[in-house]
C-alpha cells in the first residue's frame, strides 16, 4: 500500500473506532467518504448505503466537508487508466476496462481490475444461466474466471499487500467457490482494516448460521458494528434483540434514516406483527415514494391482508417506476396469486429469477406457486434453491415439509419441518406441522407435546388444541381431551371469532356426550344446546336434549360423584340452564 493511502486507512480505521454516536458530525464524515471511495470502485450498493445514512444525518457546514482523497506516485501514474477503465466499467464493458487496467500497481486500479474480472465472469454466467433450459441446469453454470482470481488474490493476501475492499473482494471469491471458513476469516479481516465498508459486514451476515459462530467472532469495536449486529438479529429471527438495537441507532441520531425505517418493518413482518409492519411500510412510502427495495416484502402482508386493492395499486405504481426489477416481478407475481391466477404469477417469480438467480424470495414464492397448481417436482425444485441461497429461509423449509407431506412420505417431511422449527422455534404453525408428522408416524407422545408447545407459543391458527383433544380421544383419555376442548371454546369464544372456526362445533358435541356419561344433566344441556346452533351437529344436539329429558323424567338425577371440569364464559351459558362453575384443571398435569 503506497503510504498516503495507507494513511487514509489507518485514519479511517481510527475514527470508525469505539461503538459510540457522541460525535455525529464525524460519521457523517466518514460516511461521505466512505460512499465515495466505493463509488470510486463500483461498489455502488455500499456507496449507496453510506450515502443513505449519511443523508439522515444535519448537513455538515463547508469547512467540515471531508477532504479529496490523498494521491500517490502510483495513482498518478495509473489516473489515465483508472479513468477511461472506470468509464467502460460503468457501461457494463468489464472486459474492455479490465483490459486497459492491466500491470497497474495503485489499490485503487488494481481493485477495479481485479473487480471488472470477477463482474465479467458472473455476467457470463448469469447469461449462460438465463439460457439454460431448466432449474436443473443452473448449478451446473460456474464463473469461470474464479479460481484465477483466487490465485492471484491469495498471493497478495500471504504478502499483506490488500487494503480493505481487496480483501472484501477476495472474500466474495472463496465464497463463491464455497470456501466458507475461509471467506468468514478473509470478511472479518476486511472489516478490521476497513470498518466502514457495510458489503463486508454484509457479506459476513449471510455466512453466519447460527448465534454460536456470531460469538466467536473477533469483530472491531466501532459503531458500524452496532448496524451489523442489528442486521444479523434481524436474519437469525432475534427479533427483540433487532428492535432493540434499531430502536437505540434512531435514539443516537438516525430517526430520518429509510433504511433502519425499512428494516424495522422487515423485523415487524418476521414476527408477523402484521399491522405494525404495514403502518411503518406505508410511512417509508411517504418518505421515500419511488422505493422499490424490500417492496415485495410489503407486497407479502397486502398479500396475508387479502388487500387486493392496495396490492394492485402497489403493482401499477412499481411497473411504472421500473418494471423490470426483481421486486417489481414478486409484488406482480403477488398481486396474480392473490387473485388465483397461478400459472401467471409463476411466470413472474421467473421473470424475477432470471433477472436475479440468486434472489430468495422469488425462489419461495415460485414454489408456493406450483403447490397451488399441484406441481410437486417443480415446487421441491424451486424450495431447493430458496435453501443453496439462504439456508435460512424457514418457509423454503416449510414449504418442502409441506410437499413431501402431499407426496405422503412422512419421514422426509419431519426432516423438513424439524429444520424449520428450529429457525423459527416459537412458531406454532412449524409445531402443528410436525405434531401432525408424529401423528402419522404414530408416535403420539412426541406427537402431543409438539401440540402442547404449539398452544404454550400461542397458537396462531387456534387448531393445536383442537389436535390434542382429539388425539387425546384416540387414546382414550376422555378427562383430558374434555379439558382441552374447555380450553379451546375459552378461546376462541374470548378473541370473539366463533364463526370461523369449523371446530367448535366438534367441541360442543363432544363436550355434551362427555357430560352426558359422566351423567351432569345440566351441563349435558348446556352443550347439546350449543350443538343446535351449528348445522353440522344440529341433530346429534336435539338427540341428546331428548335423551337427558326423558331420563330426567324417568327420575335419574345428575351425578354429583364426577367433578366438572367445566367453565363456560359467561356469554355462553344458556339462561335455562345454569352451569356449574368448577374451575377448569391445572392443564400442565395432564398433558406432556
Amino acid at each position: 500500500i503506497g503510504r498516503a493511502g495507507a494513511m487514509a486507512a489507518a485514519a479511517m480505521v481510527a475514527a470508525a473506532g469505539g461503538g459510540d454516536f457522541s460525535d455525529l458530525r464525524e460519521i457523517k464524515k466518514q460516511l461521505l467518504s466512505v460512499a465515495e471511495r466505493s463509488r470510486e470502485r463500483g461498489l455502488q450498493h455500499s456507496g449507496k448505503w453510506a450515502a443513505e445514512l449519511a443523508f439522515a444525518l444535519e448537513p455538515l457546514p463547508l469547512s467540515e466537508l471531508p477532504p479529496p482523497p490523498v494521491l500517490t506516485e502510483e495513482d498518478a501514474r495509473d489516473l489515465d487508466a483508472y479513468t477511461l477503465a472506470k468509464s467502460y466499467f460503468d457501461l457494463k464493458e468489464y472486459d474492455r476496462a479490465a483490459y486497459f487496467l492491466r500491470g497497474c500497481k495503485s489499490q485503487k486500479a488494481y481493485f477495479l481490475y481485479m473487480y471488472s474480472r470477477y463482474l465479467s465472469g458472473e455476467k457470463k454466467k448469469d447469461d449462460e444461466t438465463v439460457d439454460s433450459l431448466g432449474p436443473l441446469e443452473k448449478g451446473q453454470v460456474k464463473n469461470e474466471a474464479l479460481r484465477e482470481l483466487r490465485v492471484e488474490l491469495s498471493k497478495k493476501h500471504k504478502a499483506q499487500e490488500l487494503d480493505g475492499f481487496g480483501l472484501y473482494l477476495y472474500g466474495v471469491v472463496l465464497r463463491k467457490l464455497d470456501l466458507v471458513k475461509e471467506a468468514i476469516d478473509v470478511f472479518v479481516e476486511a472489516a478490521h482494516v476497513l470498518p466502514l465498508h457495510w458489503g463486508a459486514w454484509l457479506e459476513l451476515c449471510n455466512l453466519i448460521t447460527d448465534k454460536e459462530m456470531l460469538k466467536f467472532l473477533s469483530l472491531p469495536d466501532t459503531w458500524m458494528k452496532e448496524f451489523f449486529l442489528a442486521h444479523i438479529y434481524t436474519e437469525l429471527q432475534l427479533i427483540e434483540e433487532a428492535l432493540q438495537k434499531y430502536q437505540s441507532l434512531i435514539d443516537a441520531g438516525f430517526s430520518k434514516s429509510t433504511y433502519i425505517i425499512s428494516q424495522i418493518a422487515v423485523a415487524y413482518h418476521n414476527i408477523r406483527d402484521i399491522d405494525k409492519a404495514l403502518s411503518i411500510f406505508n410511512e417509508l412510502r411517504k418518505q421515500d415514494p419511488y422505493r422499490i427495495e424490500n417492496m415485495d416484502t410489503f407486497s407479502n402482508l397486502l398479500y396475508v391482508r387479502s388487500m387486493k386493492p392496495e396490492l394492485s395499486y402497489l403493482a401499477h405504481n412499481l411497473c411504472e417506476i421500473d418494471k423490470y426489477r426483481v421486486e417489481t416481478c414478486c409484488v406482480i407475481g403477488n398481486y396474480y396469486s392473490l387473485r388465483s391466477q397461478h400459472e401467471k404469477a409463476a411466470l413472474y417469480f421467473q421473470r424475477a429469477l432470471k433477472l436475479n438467480p440468486r434472489y430468495l424470495g422469488a425462489w419461495t414464492l415460485m414454489g408456493h406457486e406450483y403447490m397451488e397448481m399441484k406441481n410437486t417436482s417443480a415446487a421441491i425444485q424451486a424450495y431447493r434453491h430458496a435453501i443453496e441461497v439462504n439456508k435460512r429461509d424457514y418457509r423454503a423449509w416449510y414449504g418442502l415439509g409441506q410437499t413431501y407431506e402431499i407426496l405422503k412420505m412422512p419421514f422426509y417431511c419431519l426432516y423438513y419441518y424439524r429444520r424449520a422449527h428450529q429457525l423459527r422455534p416459537n412458531d406454532s404453525r412449524m409445531l402443528v406441522a410436525l405434531g401432525e408428522c408424529y401423528e402419522k408416524l404414530n408416535q403420539l407422545v412426541e406427537a402431543k407435546k409438539c401440540y402442547w408447545r404449539a398452544y404454550a407459543v400461542g397458537d396462531v391458527e387456534k387448531m393445536a388444541l383442537v389436535k390434542l383433544a382429539k388425539l387425546h380421544e384416540q387414546l382414550n383419555e376422555s378427562e383430558q381431551a374434555a379439558q382441552c376442548y374447555i380450553k379451546y371454546i375459552q378461546d376462541i369464544y374470548s378473541c370473539g371469532e366463533v364463526v370461523e372456526h369449523l371446530e367448535v362445533s366438534t367441541a360442543f358435541r363432544y363436550l355434551a356426550q362427555y357430560y352426558f356419561k359422566c351423567k351432569l344433566w345440566d351441563e349435558a344441556s348446556a352443550c347439546a344446546q350449543k350443538c343446535c346452533a351449528f348445522n353440522d351437529t344440529r341433530e346429534e344436539g336435539k338427540a341428546l336434549l331428548r335423551q337427558i329429558l326423558q331420563l330426567r323424567n324417568q327420575g335419574e338425577t345428575s351425578s354429583t360423584d364426577v367433578a366438572a371440569p367445566f367453565f363456560l364464559p359467561a356469554s355462553l351459558s344458556a339462561n335455562n340452564t345454569p352451569t356449574r362453575r368448577v374451575s377448569p384443571l391445572n392443564l400442565s398435569s395432564v398433558t406432556p
